[in-house]
C-alpha cells in the first residue's frame, strides 16, 4: 500500500487525485448513497492507496480518548536493556501514567523513518492520545510531521526550534562546563569527552559546550562519537588511551559508556584515577558500585520522566502547555577522579 508523503492523508488529497468534490469523496468512503458504483470503488482504491484509514481516521484526536499515550525509540532492544537512562525514565514516565490510569504503548524501531510510520499509524487508528519524543535531532523530520498530523507530543530535550512543539529538558551546557573546570583545577591538561550520537541535540550542545570549555582553559582536548552501545565506548576509549599522547581524564555521555569506558583502561594497565581520571553521566546505581566508583553528573532521571509524563497529560488535555526546564545536573565527585600527577612517561 502506498502511503502519502507528509501528514496524514485527507479527503481533500483523495477528492484531488479522483477529480471529484470532497463531498462525493465523504459519501463514498462513508457508505452513503449520492455517488455511483463506479466512482464510489475508484474513490475506495484511492483511499487505499493513499493510506487513509477509512474506519479510524476521521475521528482522529477529536473522538474519545483511549487512555494510553506512546513512546517509540530507535534504539537497538540490546542497547536499550543496558542503558539505565531510559530504564529509570521509563519507570517515572509508568509511575505517572499509572496513578491517572493511563497505559504506556512502547514500540522499538530501527530509525527516524520507522518512527515516522508508526506515529501515522498511531495517529490513523487513534491507538494514542499523545507521544513523547525522545533523542531530538537537528532538523528533526519527526518534528514537521507530528505538527502536521496534529498528534499531541512532547520533545524530551530541546528546546525545539520555534517552539513549534512543547519539550522539557535540562540545561547540558552548563553541567560540561563545570566537569571540564573541576578536572582542570586538578592539574588535568589532556581531556576527552567520549559523546552519544552527534545529530542529537544533547551531543551537540555537551560537545559545543566541551569545546568552549577547553579553549577557554587551554586546555587539549578530543571528542570521539559514539551509538552509545558498550561496543562503540570501548572502541572510542582504546582510540584514545592508545594515542602518543593519550589524555589524563575523560568525559563519558552516558552511565554505560562511562562503566566500559573504566573496564577498557583497567584492561590497558591504566590505573583510575592516577593515570586517566573518568567522568560519567546521569549517575545511575552502576556508576557507584563499580571500583572505584565513578565521579558523574548527577540527575534525577525518574523524576524527569514523571515530569514529562506529566507534562504531556497537560498537553493531551489542552491545557496551557509551553517549555518546562528541569534543574540542571550537578557533579558528584567520588574515586574516579584525582589531582593529575606527573608520571614517567610510558
Amino acid at each position: 500500500m502506498a502511503e502519502r508523503r507528509g501528514g496524514r492523508v485527507t479527503i481533500k488529497d483523495i477528492a484531488e487525485r479522483a477529480g471529484v468534490s470532497k463531498g462525493a469523496v465523504s459519501y463514498a468512503l462513508n457508505g452513503r448513497p449520492g455517488v455511483s458504483d463506479d466512482t464510489r470503488d475508484r474513490i475506495v482504491a484511492i483511499a487505499n492507496e493513499l493510506g487513509w484509514y477509512p474506519n479510524r481516521a476521521a475521528r482522529a484526536l477529536s473522538a474519545a480518548r483511549v487512555d494510553a499515550c506512546g513512546l517509540v525509540l530507535a534504539r537497538p532492544a540490546r542497547t536499550l536493556a543496558l542503558e539505565p537512562f531510559f530504564m529509570e525514565f521509563i519507570s517515572g514516565v509508568e509511575s505517572e501514567f499509572a496513578s491517572h490510569s493511563i497505559a504506556l504503548t512502547l514500540q522499538l524501531v530501527r530509525d527516524p523513518h520507522e518512527e515516522i510510520a508508526v506515529y501515522r499509524r498511531w495517529f490513523g487508528e487513534h491507538r494514542v492520545d499523545g507521544v513523547l519524543v525522545v533523542d531530538l535531532r537537528l532538523d528533526d523530520p519527526r518534528v514537521d510531521e507530528l505538527v502536521r498530523l496534529g498528534l499531541p507530543a512532547v520533545v524530551v530535550g530541546g528546546p525545539v526550534e520555534g517552539g513549534v512543539l512543547p519539550a522539557i529538558w535540562h540545561d547540558e551546557g552548563s553541567v560540561v562546563n563545570e566537569a571540564i573546570r573541576y578536572l582542570a583545577a586538578l592539574g588535568h591538561t589532556r581531556v576527552a569527552h567520549v559523546t552519544g550520537v552527534d545529530t542529537f541535540v544533547h551531543t551537540r550542545q555537551r560537545v559545543e559546550a566541551f569545546r568552549r570549555a577547553v579553549r577557554e582553559l587551554g586546555l587539549e582536548g578530543d571528542t570521539v562519537e559514539t551509538d552509545y552501545s558498550a561496543q562503540s565506548g570501548a572502541r572510542a576509549t582504546r582510540k584514545l588511551l592508545s594515542s602518543p599522547s593519550p589524555p589524563t581524564a575523560i568525559l563519558f555521555d552516558s552511565d554505560l559508556l562511562a562503566v566500559t569506558g573504566l573496564g577498557i583502561a583497567q584492561q590497558m594497565g591504566f590505573s583510575v584515577p592516577d593515570d586517566v581520571s573518568i567522568v560519567g553521566w546521569d549517575d545511575s546505581l552502576i556508576s557507584q558500585v563499580v571500583h572505584p566508583p565513578l565521579t558523574a553528573i548527577t540527575r534525577d532521571i525518574t523524576a524527569f520522566g514523571v515530569a514529562a509524563a506529566r507534562h504531556l497529560l497537560d498537553v493531551v488535555e489542552g491545557r496551557a502547555a509551553g517549555d518546562v526546564e528541569m534543574t540542571r545536573g550537578e557533579l558528584t565527585t567520588r574515586g574516579s577522579t584525582a589531582p593529575r600527577v606527573p608520571s614517567i612517561a610510558r
